[in-house]
């Protein structure tokens, strides 16, 4: 249990959001939405310990422990993987430390021996003999194998630095655990695990995300940051977006009778209700919608990009036909023989266990690269518009924003380049920012604007998401789904995949699977279970 008391925090002038008085209880995971800047992360350093508000208090349970996911990547680099994840229970840790100090003494006295054994009671109490074990299990469950377990951190990849932080996180069952970001560099495999874990996790959760399906999937409650305060909701992120732009619509229909609205609300949350089935926590948020004020929704104050991609032209029979592809890298076959043709209408998402597959797939195709092997030939009506994984060469300049776009328009006039930046919610001076100062996320709008004045027919994605926070999220994933053109994308962001693609085409070294299905059934298809295996003994 986590109580907030009065909880307020301002930086000079700015006040993020003041009055917080709310009790995050066991049982209950508690996803924190909010626009960039609105103060989630500083929510979570309050929370944590790590930063002290500007007035009000925090306190957790008597005797309960809090773990907090890592954000630093480099502190415990001297250590093993395996002692980075046993730290994250401090006390064992600690008894551990001191177990193996007396142990190693030369002068080993009675007072040490009595020490020892009040050492190896607490230890016992704290289930040490089993933690090594349940330190590995963590660690396969997040996609670090066996053999790595006892690497120096320094050793490992950012990745993999990621999924052990986590690990440390989740260790020793902690009564608070506090997770900023936990799905950043998981592939959606782990991302599942991650889900099903905190699903089933009977203590109290706190967690940041832009992915969608996740808060989806493990939240309770919504924690909304707005209007300089917070407000806590019953339910997921998806009831809460729905709900949000219902009161939206509403409040431009101002005419509407207050009762009208009341039952227009309670109609939605009764069908909303009845979607919550693939959750495991399906009784319990049903009662709680059932509780929910409906007086208490309004609409956010948010800004959602203008993101509409308008074909100029309609594709003709002919999109894409791909012949033989083969990719590699320093020698490992990143996928090879790959064969299919585009279909008019196809919005076909790429995976692969090694993300670098699809990354080359598009590269080649999009003439980046050359192919190892094989061929690709687009349709003459075809026009297409490229979103990379690394967009840095493109920022490389000190242009303000409307000159950086200017470079790929036919009209100069900075009326029409305002305009698309403006749909992407650059407004005033920040049009003229200097390109190279941009952020993630400001560097992604300005791609997007970028491929919006290209009027293709045929978009090319590669980990679109990236860098977005959730309401350029939203408004990219109903854009797509409008789409009247064809889309080949990868995504980490399962919603997106779900709702976007009607084709799933899997890469391997062996070869492909392509099916005209979507994500969910994709993945529980036993058929694909099949033809995998097919293609690894093939290759044998």
């Amino acid at each position: 249990m986590i109580a907030a008391n009065n909880l307020g925090i301002q930086f000079g002038k700015r006040v993020l959001f003041q009055d917080v008085n709310l009790k995050f209880t066991p049982g209950n995971c508690y996803g924190i939405i909010g626009a960039n800047g609105a103060g989630k992360s500083t929510l979570m350093r309050i929370l944590s310990g790590q930063l002290q508000p500007t007035h009000g208090s925090v306190s957790q349970g008597p005797g309960e422990r809090m773990s907090v996911l890592e954000q630093d990547h480099f502190k415990f680099d001297d250590f093993t993987v395996m002692d980075t994840v046993l730290q994250g229970h401090t006390v064992l840790w600690d008894i551990m430390k001191e177990k193996d100090a007396l142990y190693a003494k030369a002068d080993f006295s009675d007072a040490d021996g009595i020490r020892a054994s009040e050492l190896e009671e607490k230890f016992a109490e704290l289930e040490g003999w089993n933690a090594e074990s349940d330190a590995a299990a963590l660690l396969s469950g997040l996609g670090i194998k066996e053999d790595r377990h006892y690497t120096l951190m320094r050793d490992m990849s950012g990745k993999e630095k990621v999924r052990v932080l986590l690990a440390k996180a989740l260790f020793g069952n902690p009564d608070n655990l506090l997770l900023d970001e936990p799905t950043n560099d998981l592939d959606l495999e782990t991302v599942a695990w991650l889900e099903n874990y905190l699903s089933n996790f009977e203590n109290t959760v706190l967690v940041v995300s832009h992915d969608r399906h996740f808060l989806d999937s493990v939240s309770t409650h919504t924690l909304d940051i707005d209007y300089n305060k917070i407000s806590l909701f019953a339910g997921n992120y998806s009831f809460w977006y729905e709900s949000s732009q219902l009161a939206l619509r509403q409040q431009q229909q101002a005419n509407k009778k207050a009762e009208e609205k009341r039952k227009e609300l309670l109609e939605f949350i009764q069908r909303f209700s009845a979607n919550v089935a693939k959750s495991k926590q399906t009784t319990s948020r049903k009662k709680m919608l059932e509780k929910l004020n409906v007086e208490e929704i309004q609409p956010s104050s948010r800004r959602y990009p203008g993101i509409i991609f308008t074909p100029q032209r309609e594709p003709g029979n002919k999109i894409l036909e791909v012949k033989g592809l083969r990719a590699e890298i320093d020698g490992e076959v990143l996928f090879n023989d790959v064969n299919f043709q585009v279909e008019k209408g196809d919005k076909i998402c790429f995976l692969s266990h090694d993300p670098r597959a699809m990354t080359a797939l598009f590269e080649i195709i999009t003439g980046n690269r050359k192919a190892d092997a094989g061929t690709y030939e687009w349709g003459q009506t075809i026009t297409t518009a490229y979103l990379p994984l690394d967009n840095s060469a493109f920022f490389n300049t000190d242009l303000n924003l409307v000159d950086w776009l200017c470079q790929y328009s036919n009209d100069s006039s900075e009326i029409y380049l305002k305009g698309f930046l403006g749909k992407m919610l650059f407004s005033g001076e920040e049009v003229l920012k200097k390109a190279s100062v941009l952020s993630g996320g400001e560097k992604m709008r300005c791609m997007i604007a970028r491929m919006m004045m290209t009027d293709a027919n045929t978009l090319v994605l590669d980990s679109p998401t990236n860098h977005l926070d959730l309401e350029s999220i939203q408004a990219f994933n109903n854009t797509l789904q409008a789409y009247k053109g064809n889309l080949l994308f990868t995504s980490h962001d399962r919603e997106f995949i779900q709702t976007v693609a009607n084709r799933i085409i899997e890469l391997t070294p062996y070869g492909i699977i392509d099916k005209m299905t979507d994500y969910d059934d994709y993945v529980t298809d036993e058929r694909v279970v099949a033809a995998r295996e097919r293609l690894f003994n093939q290759a044998k």
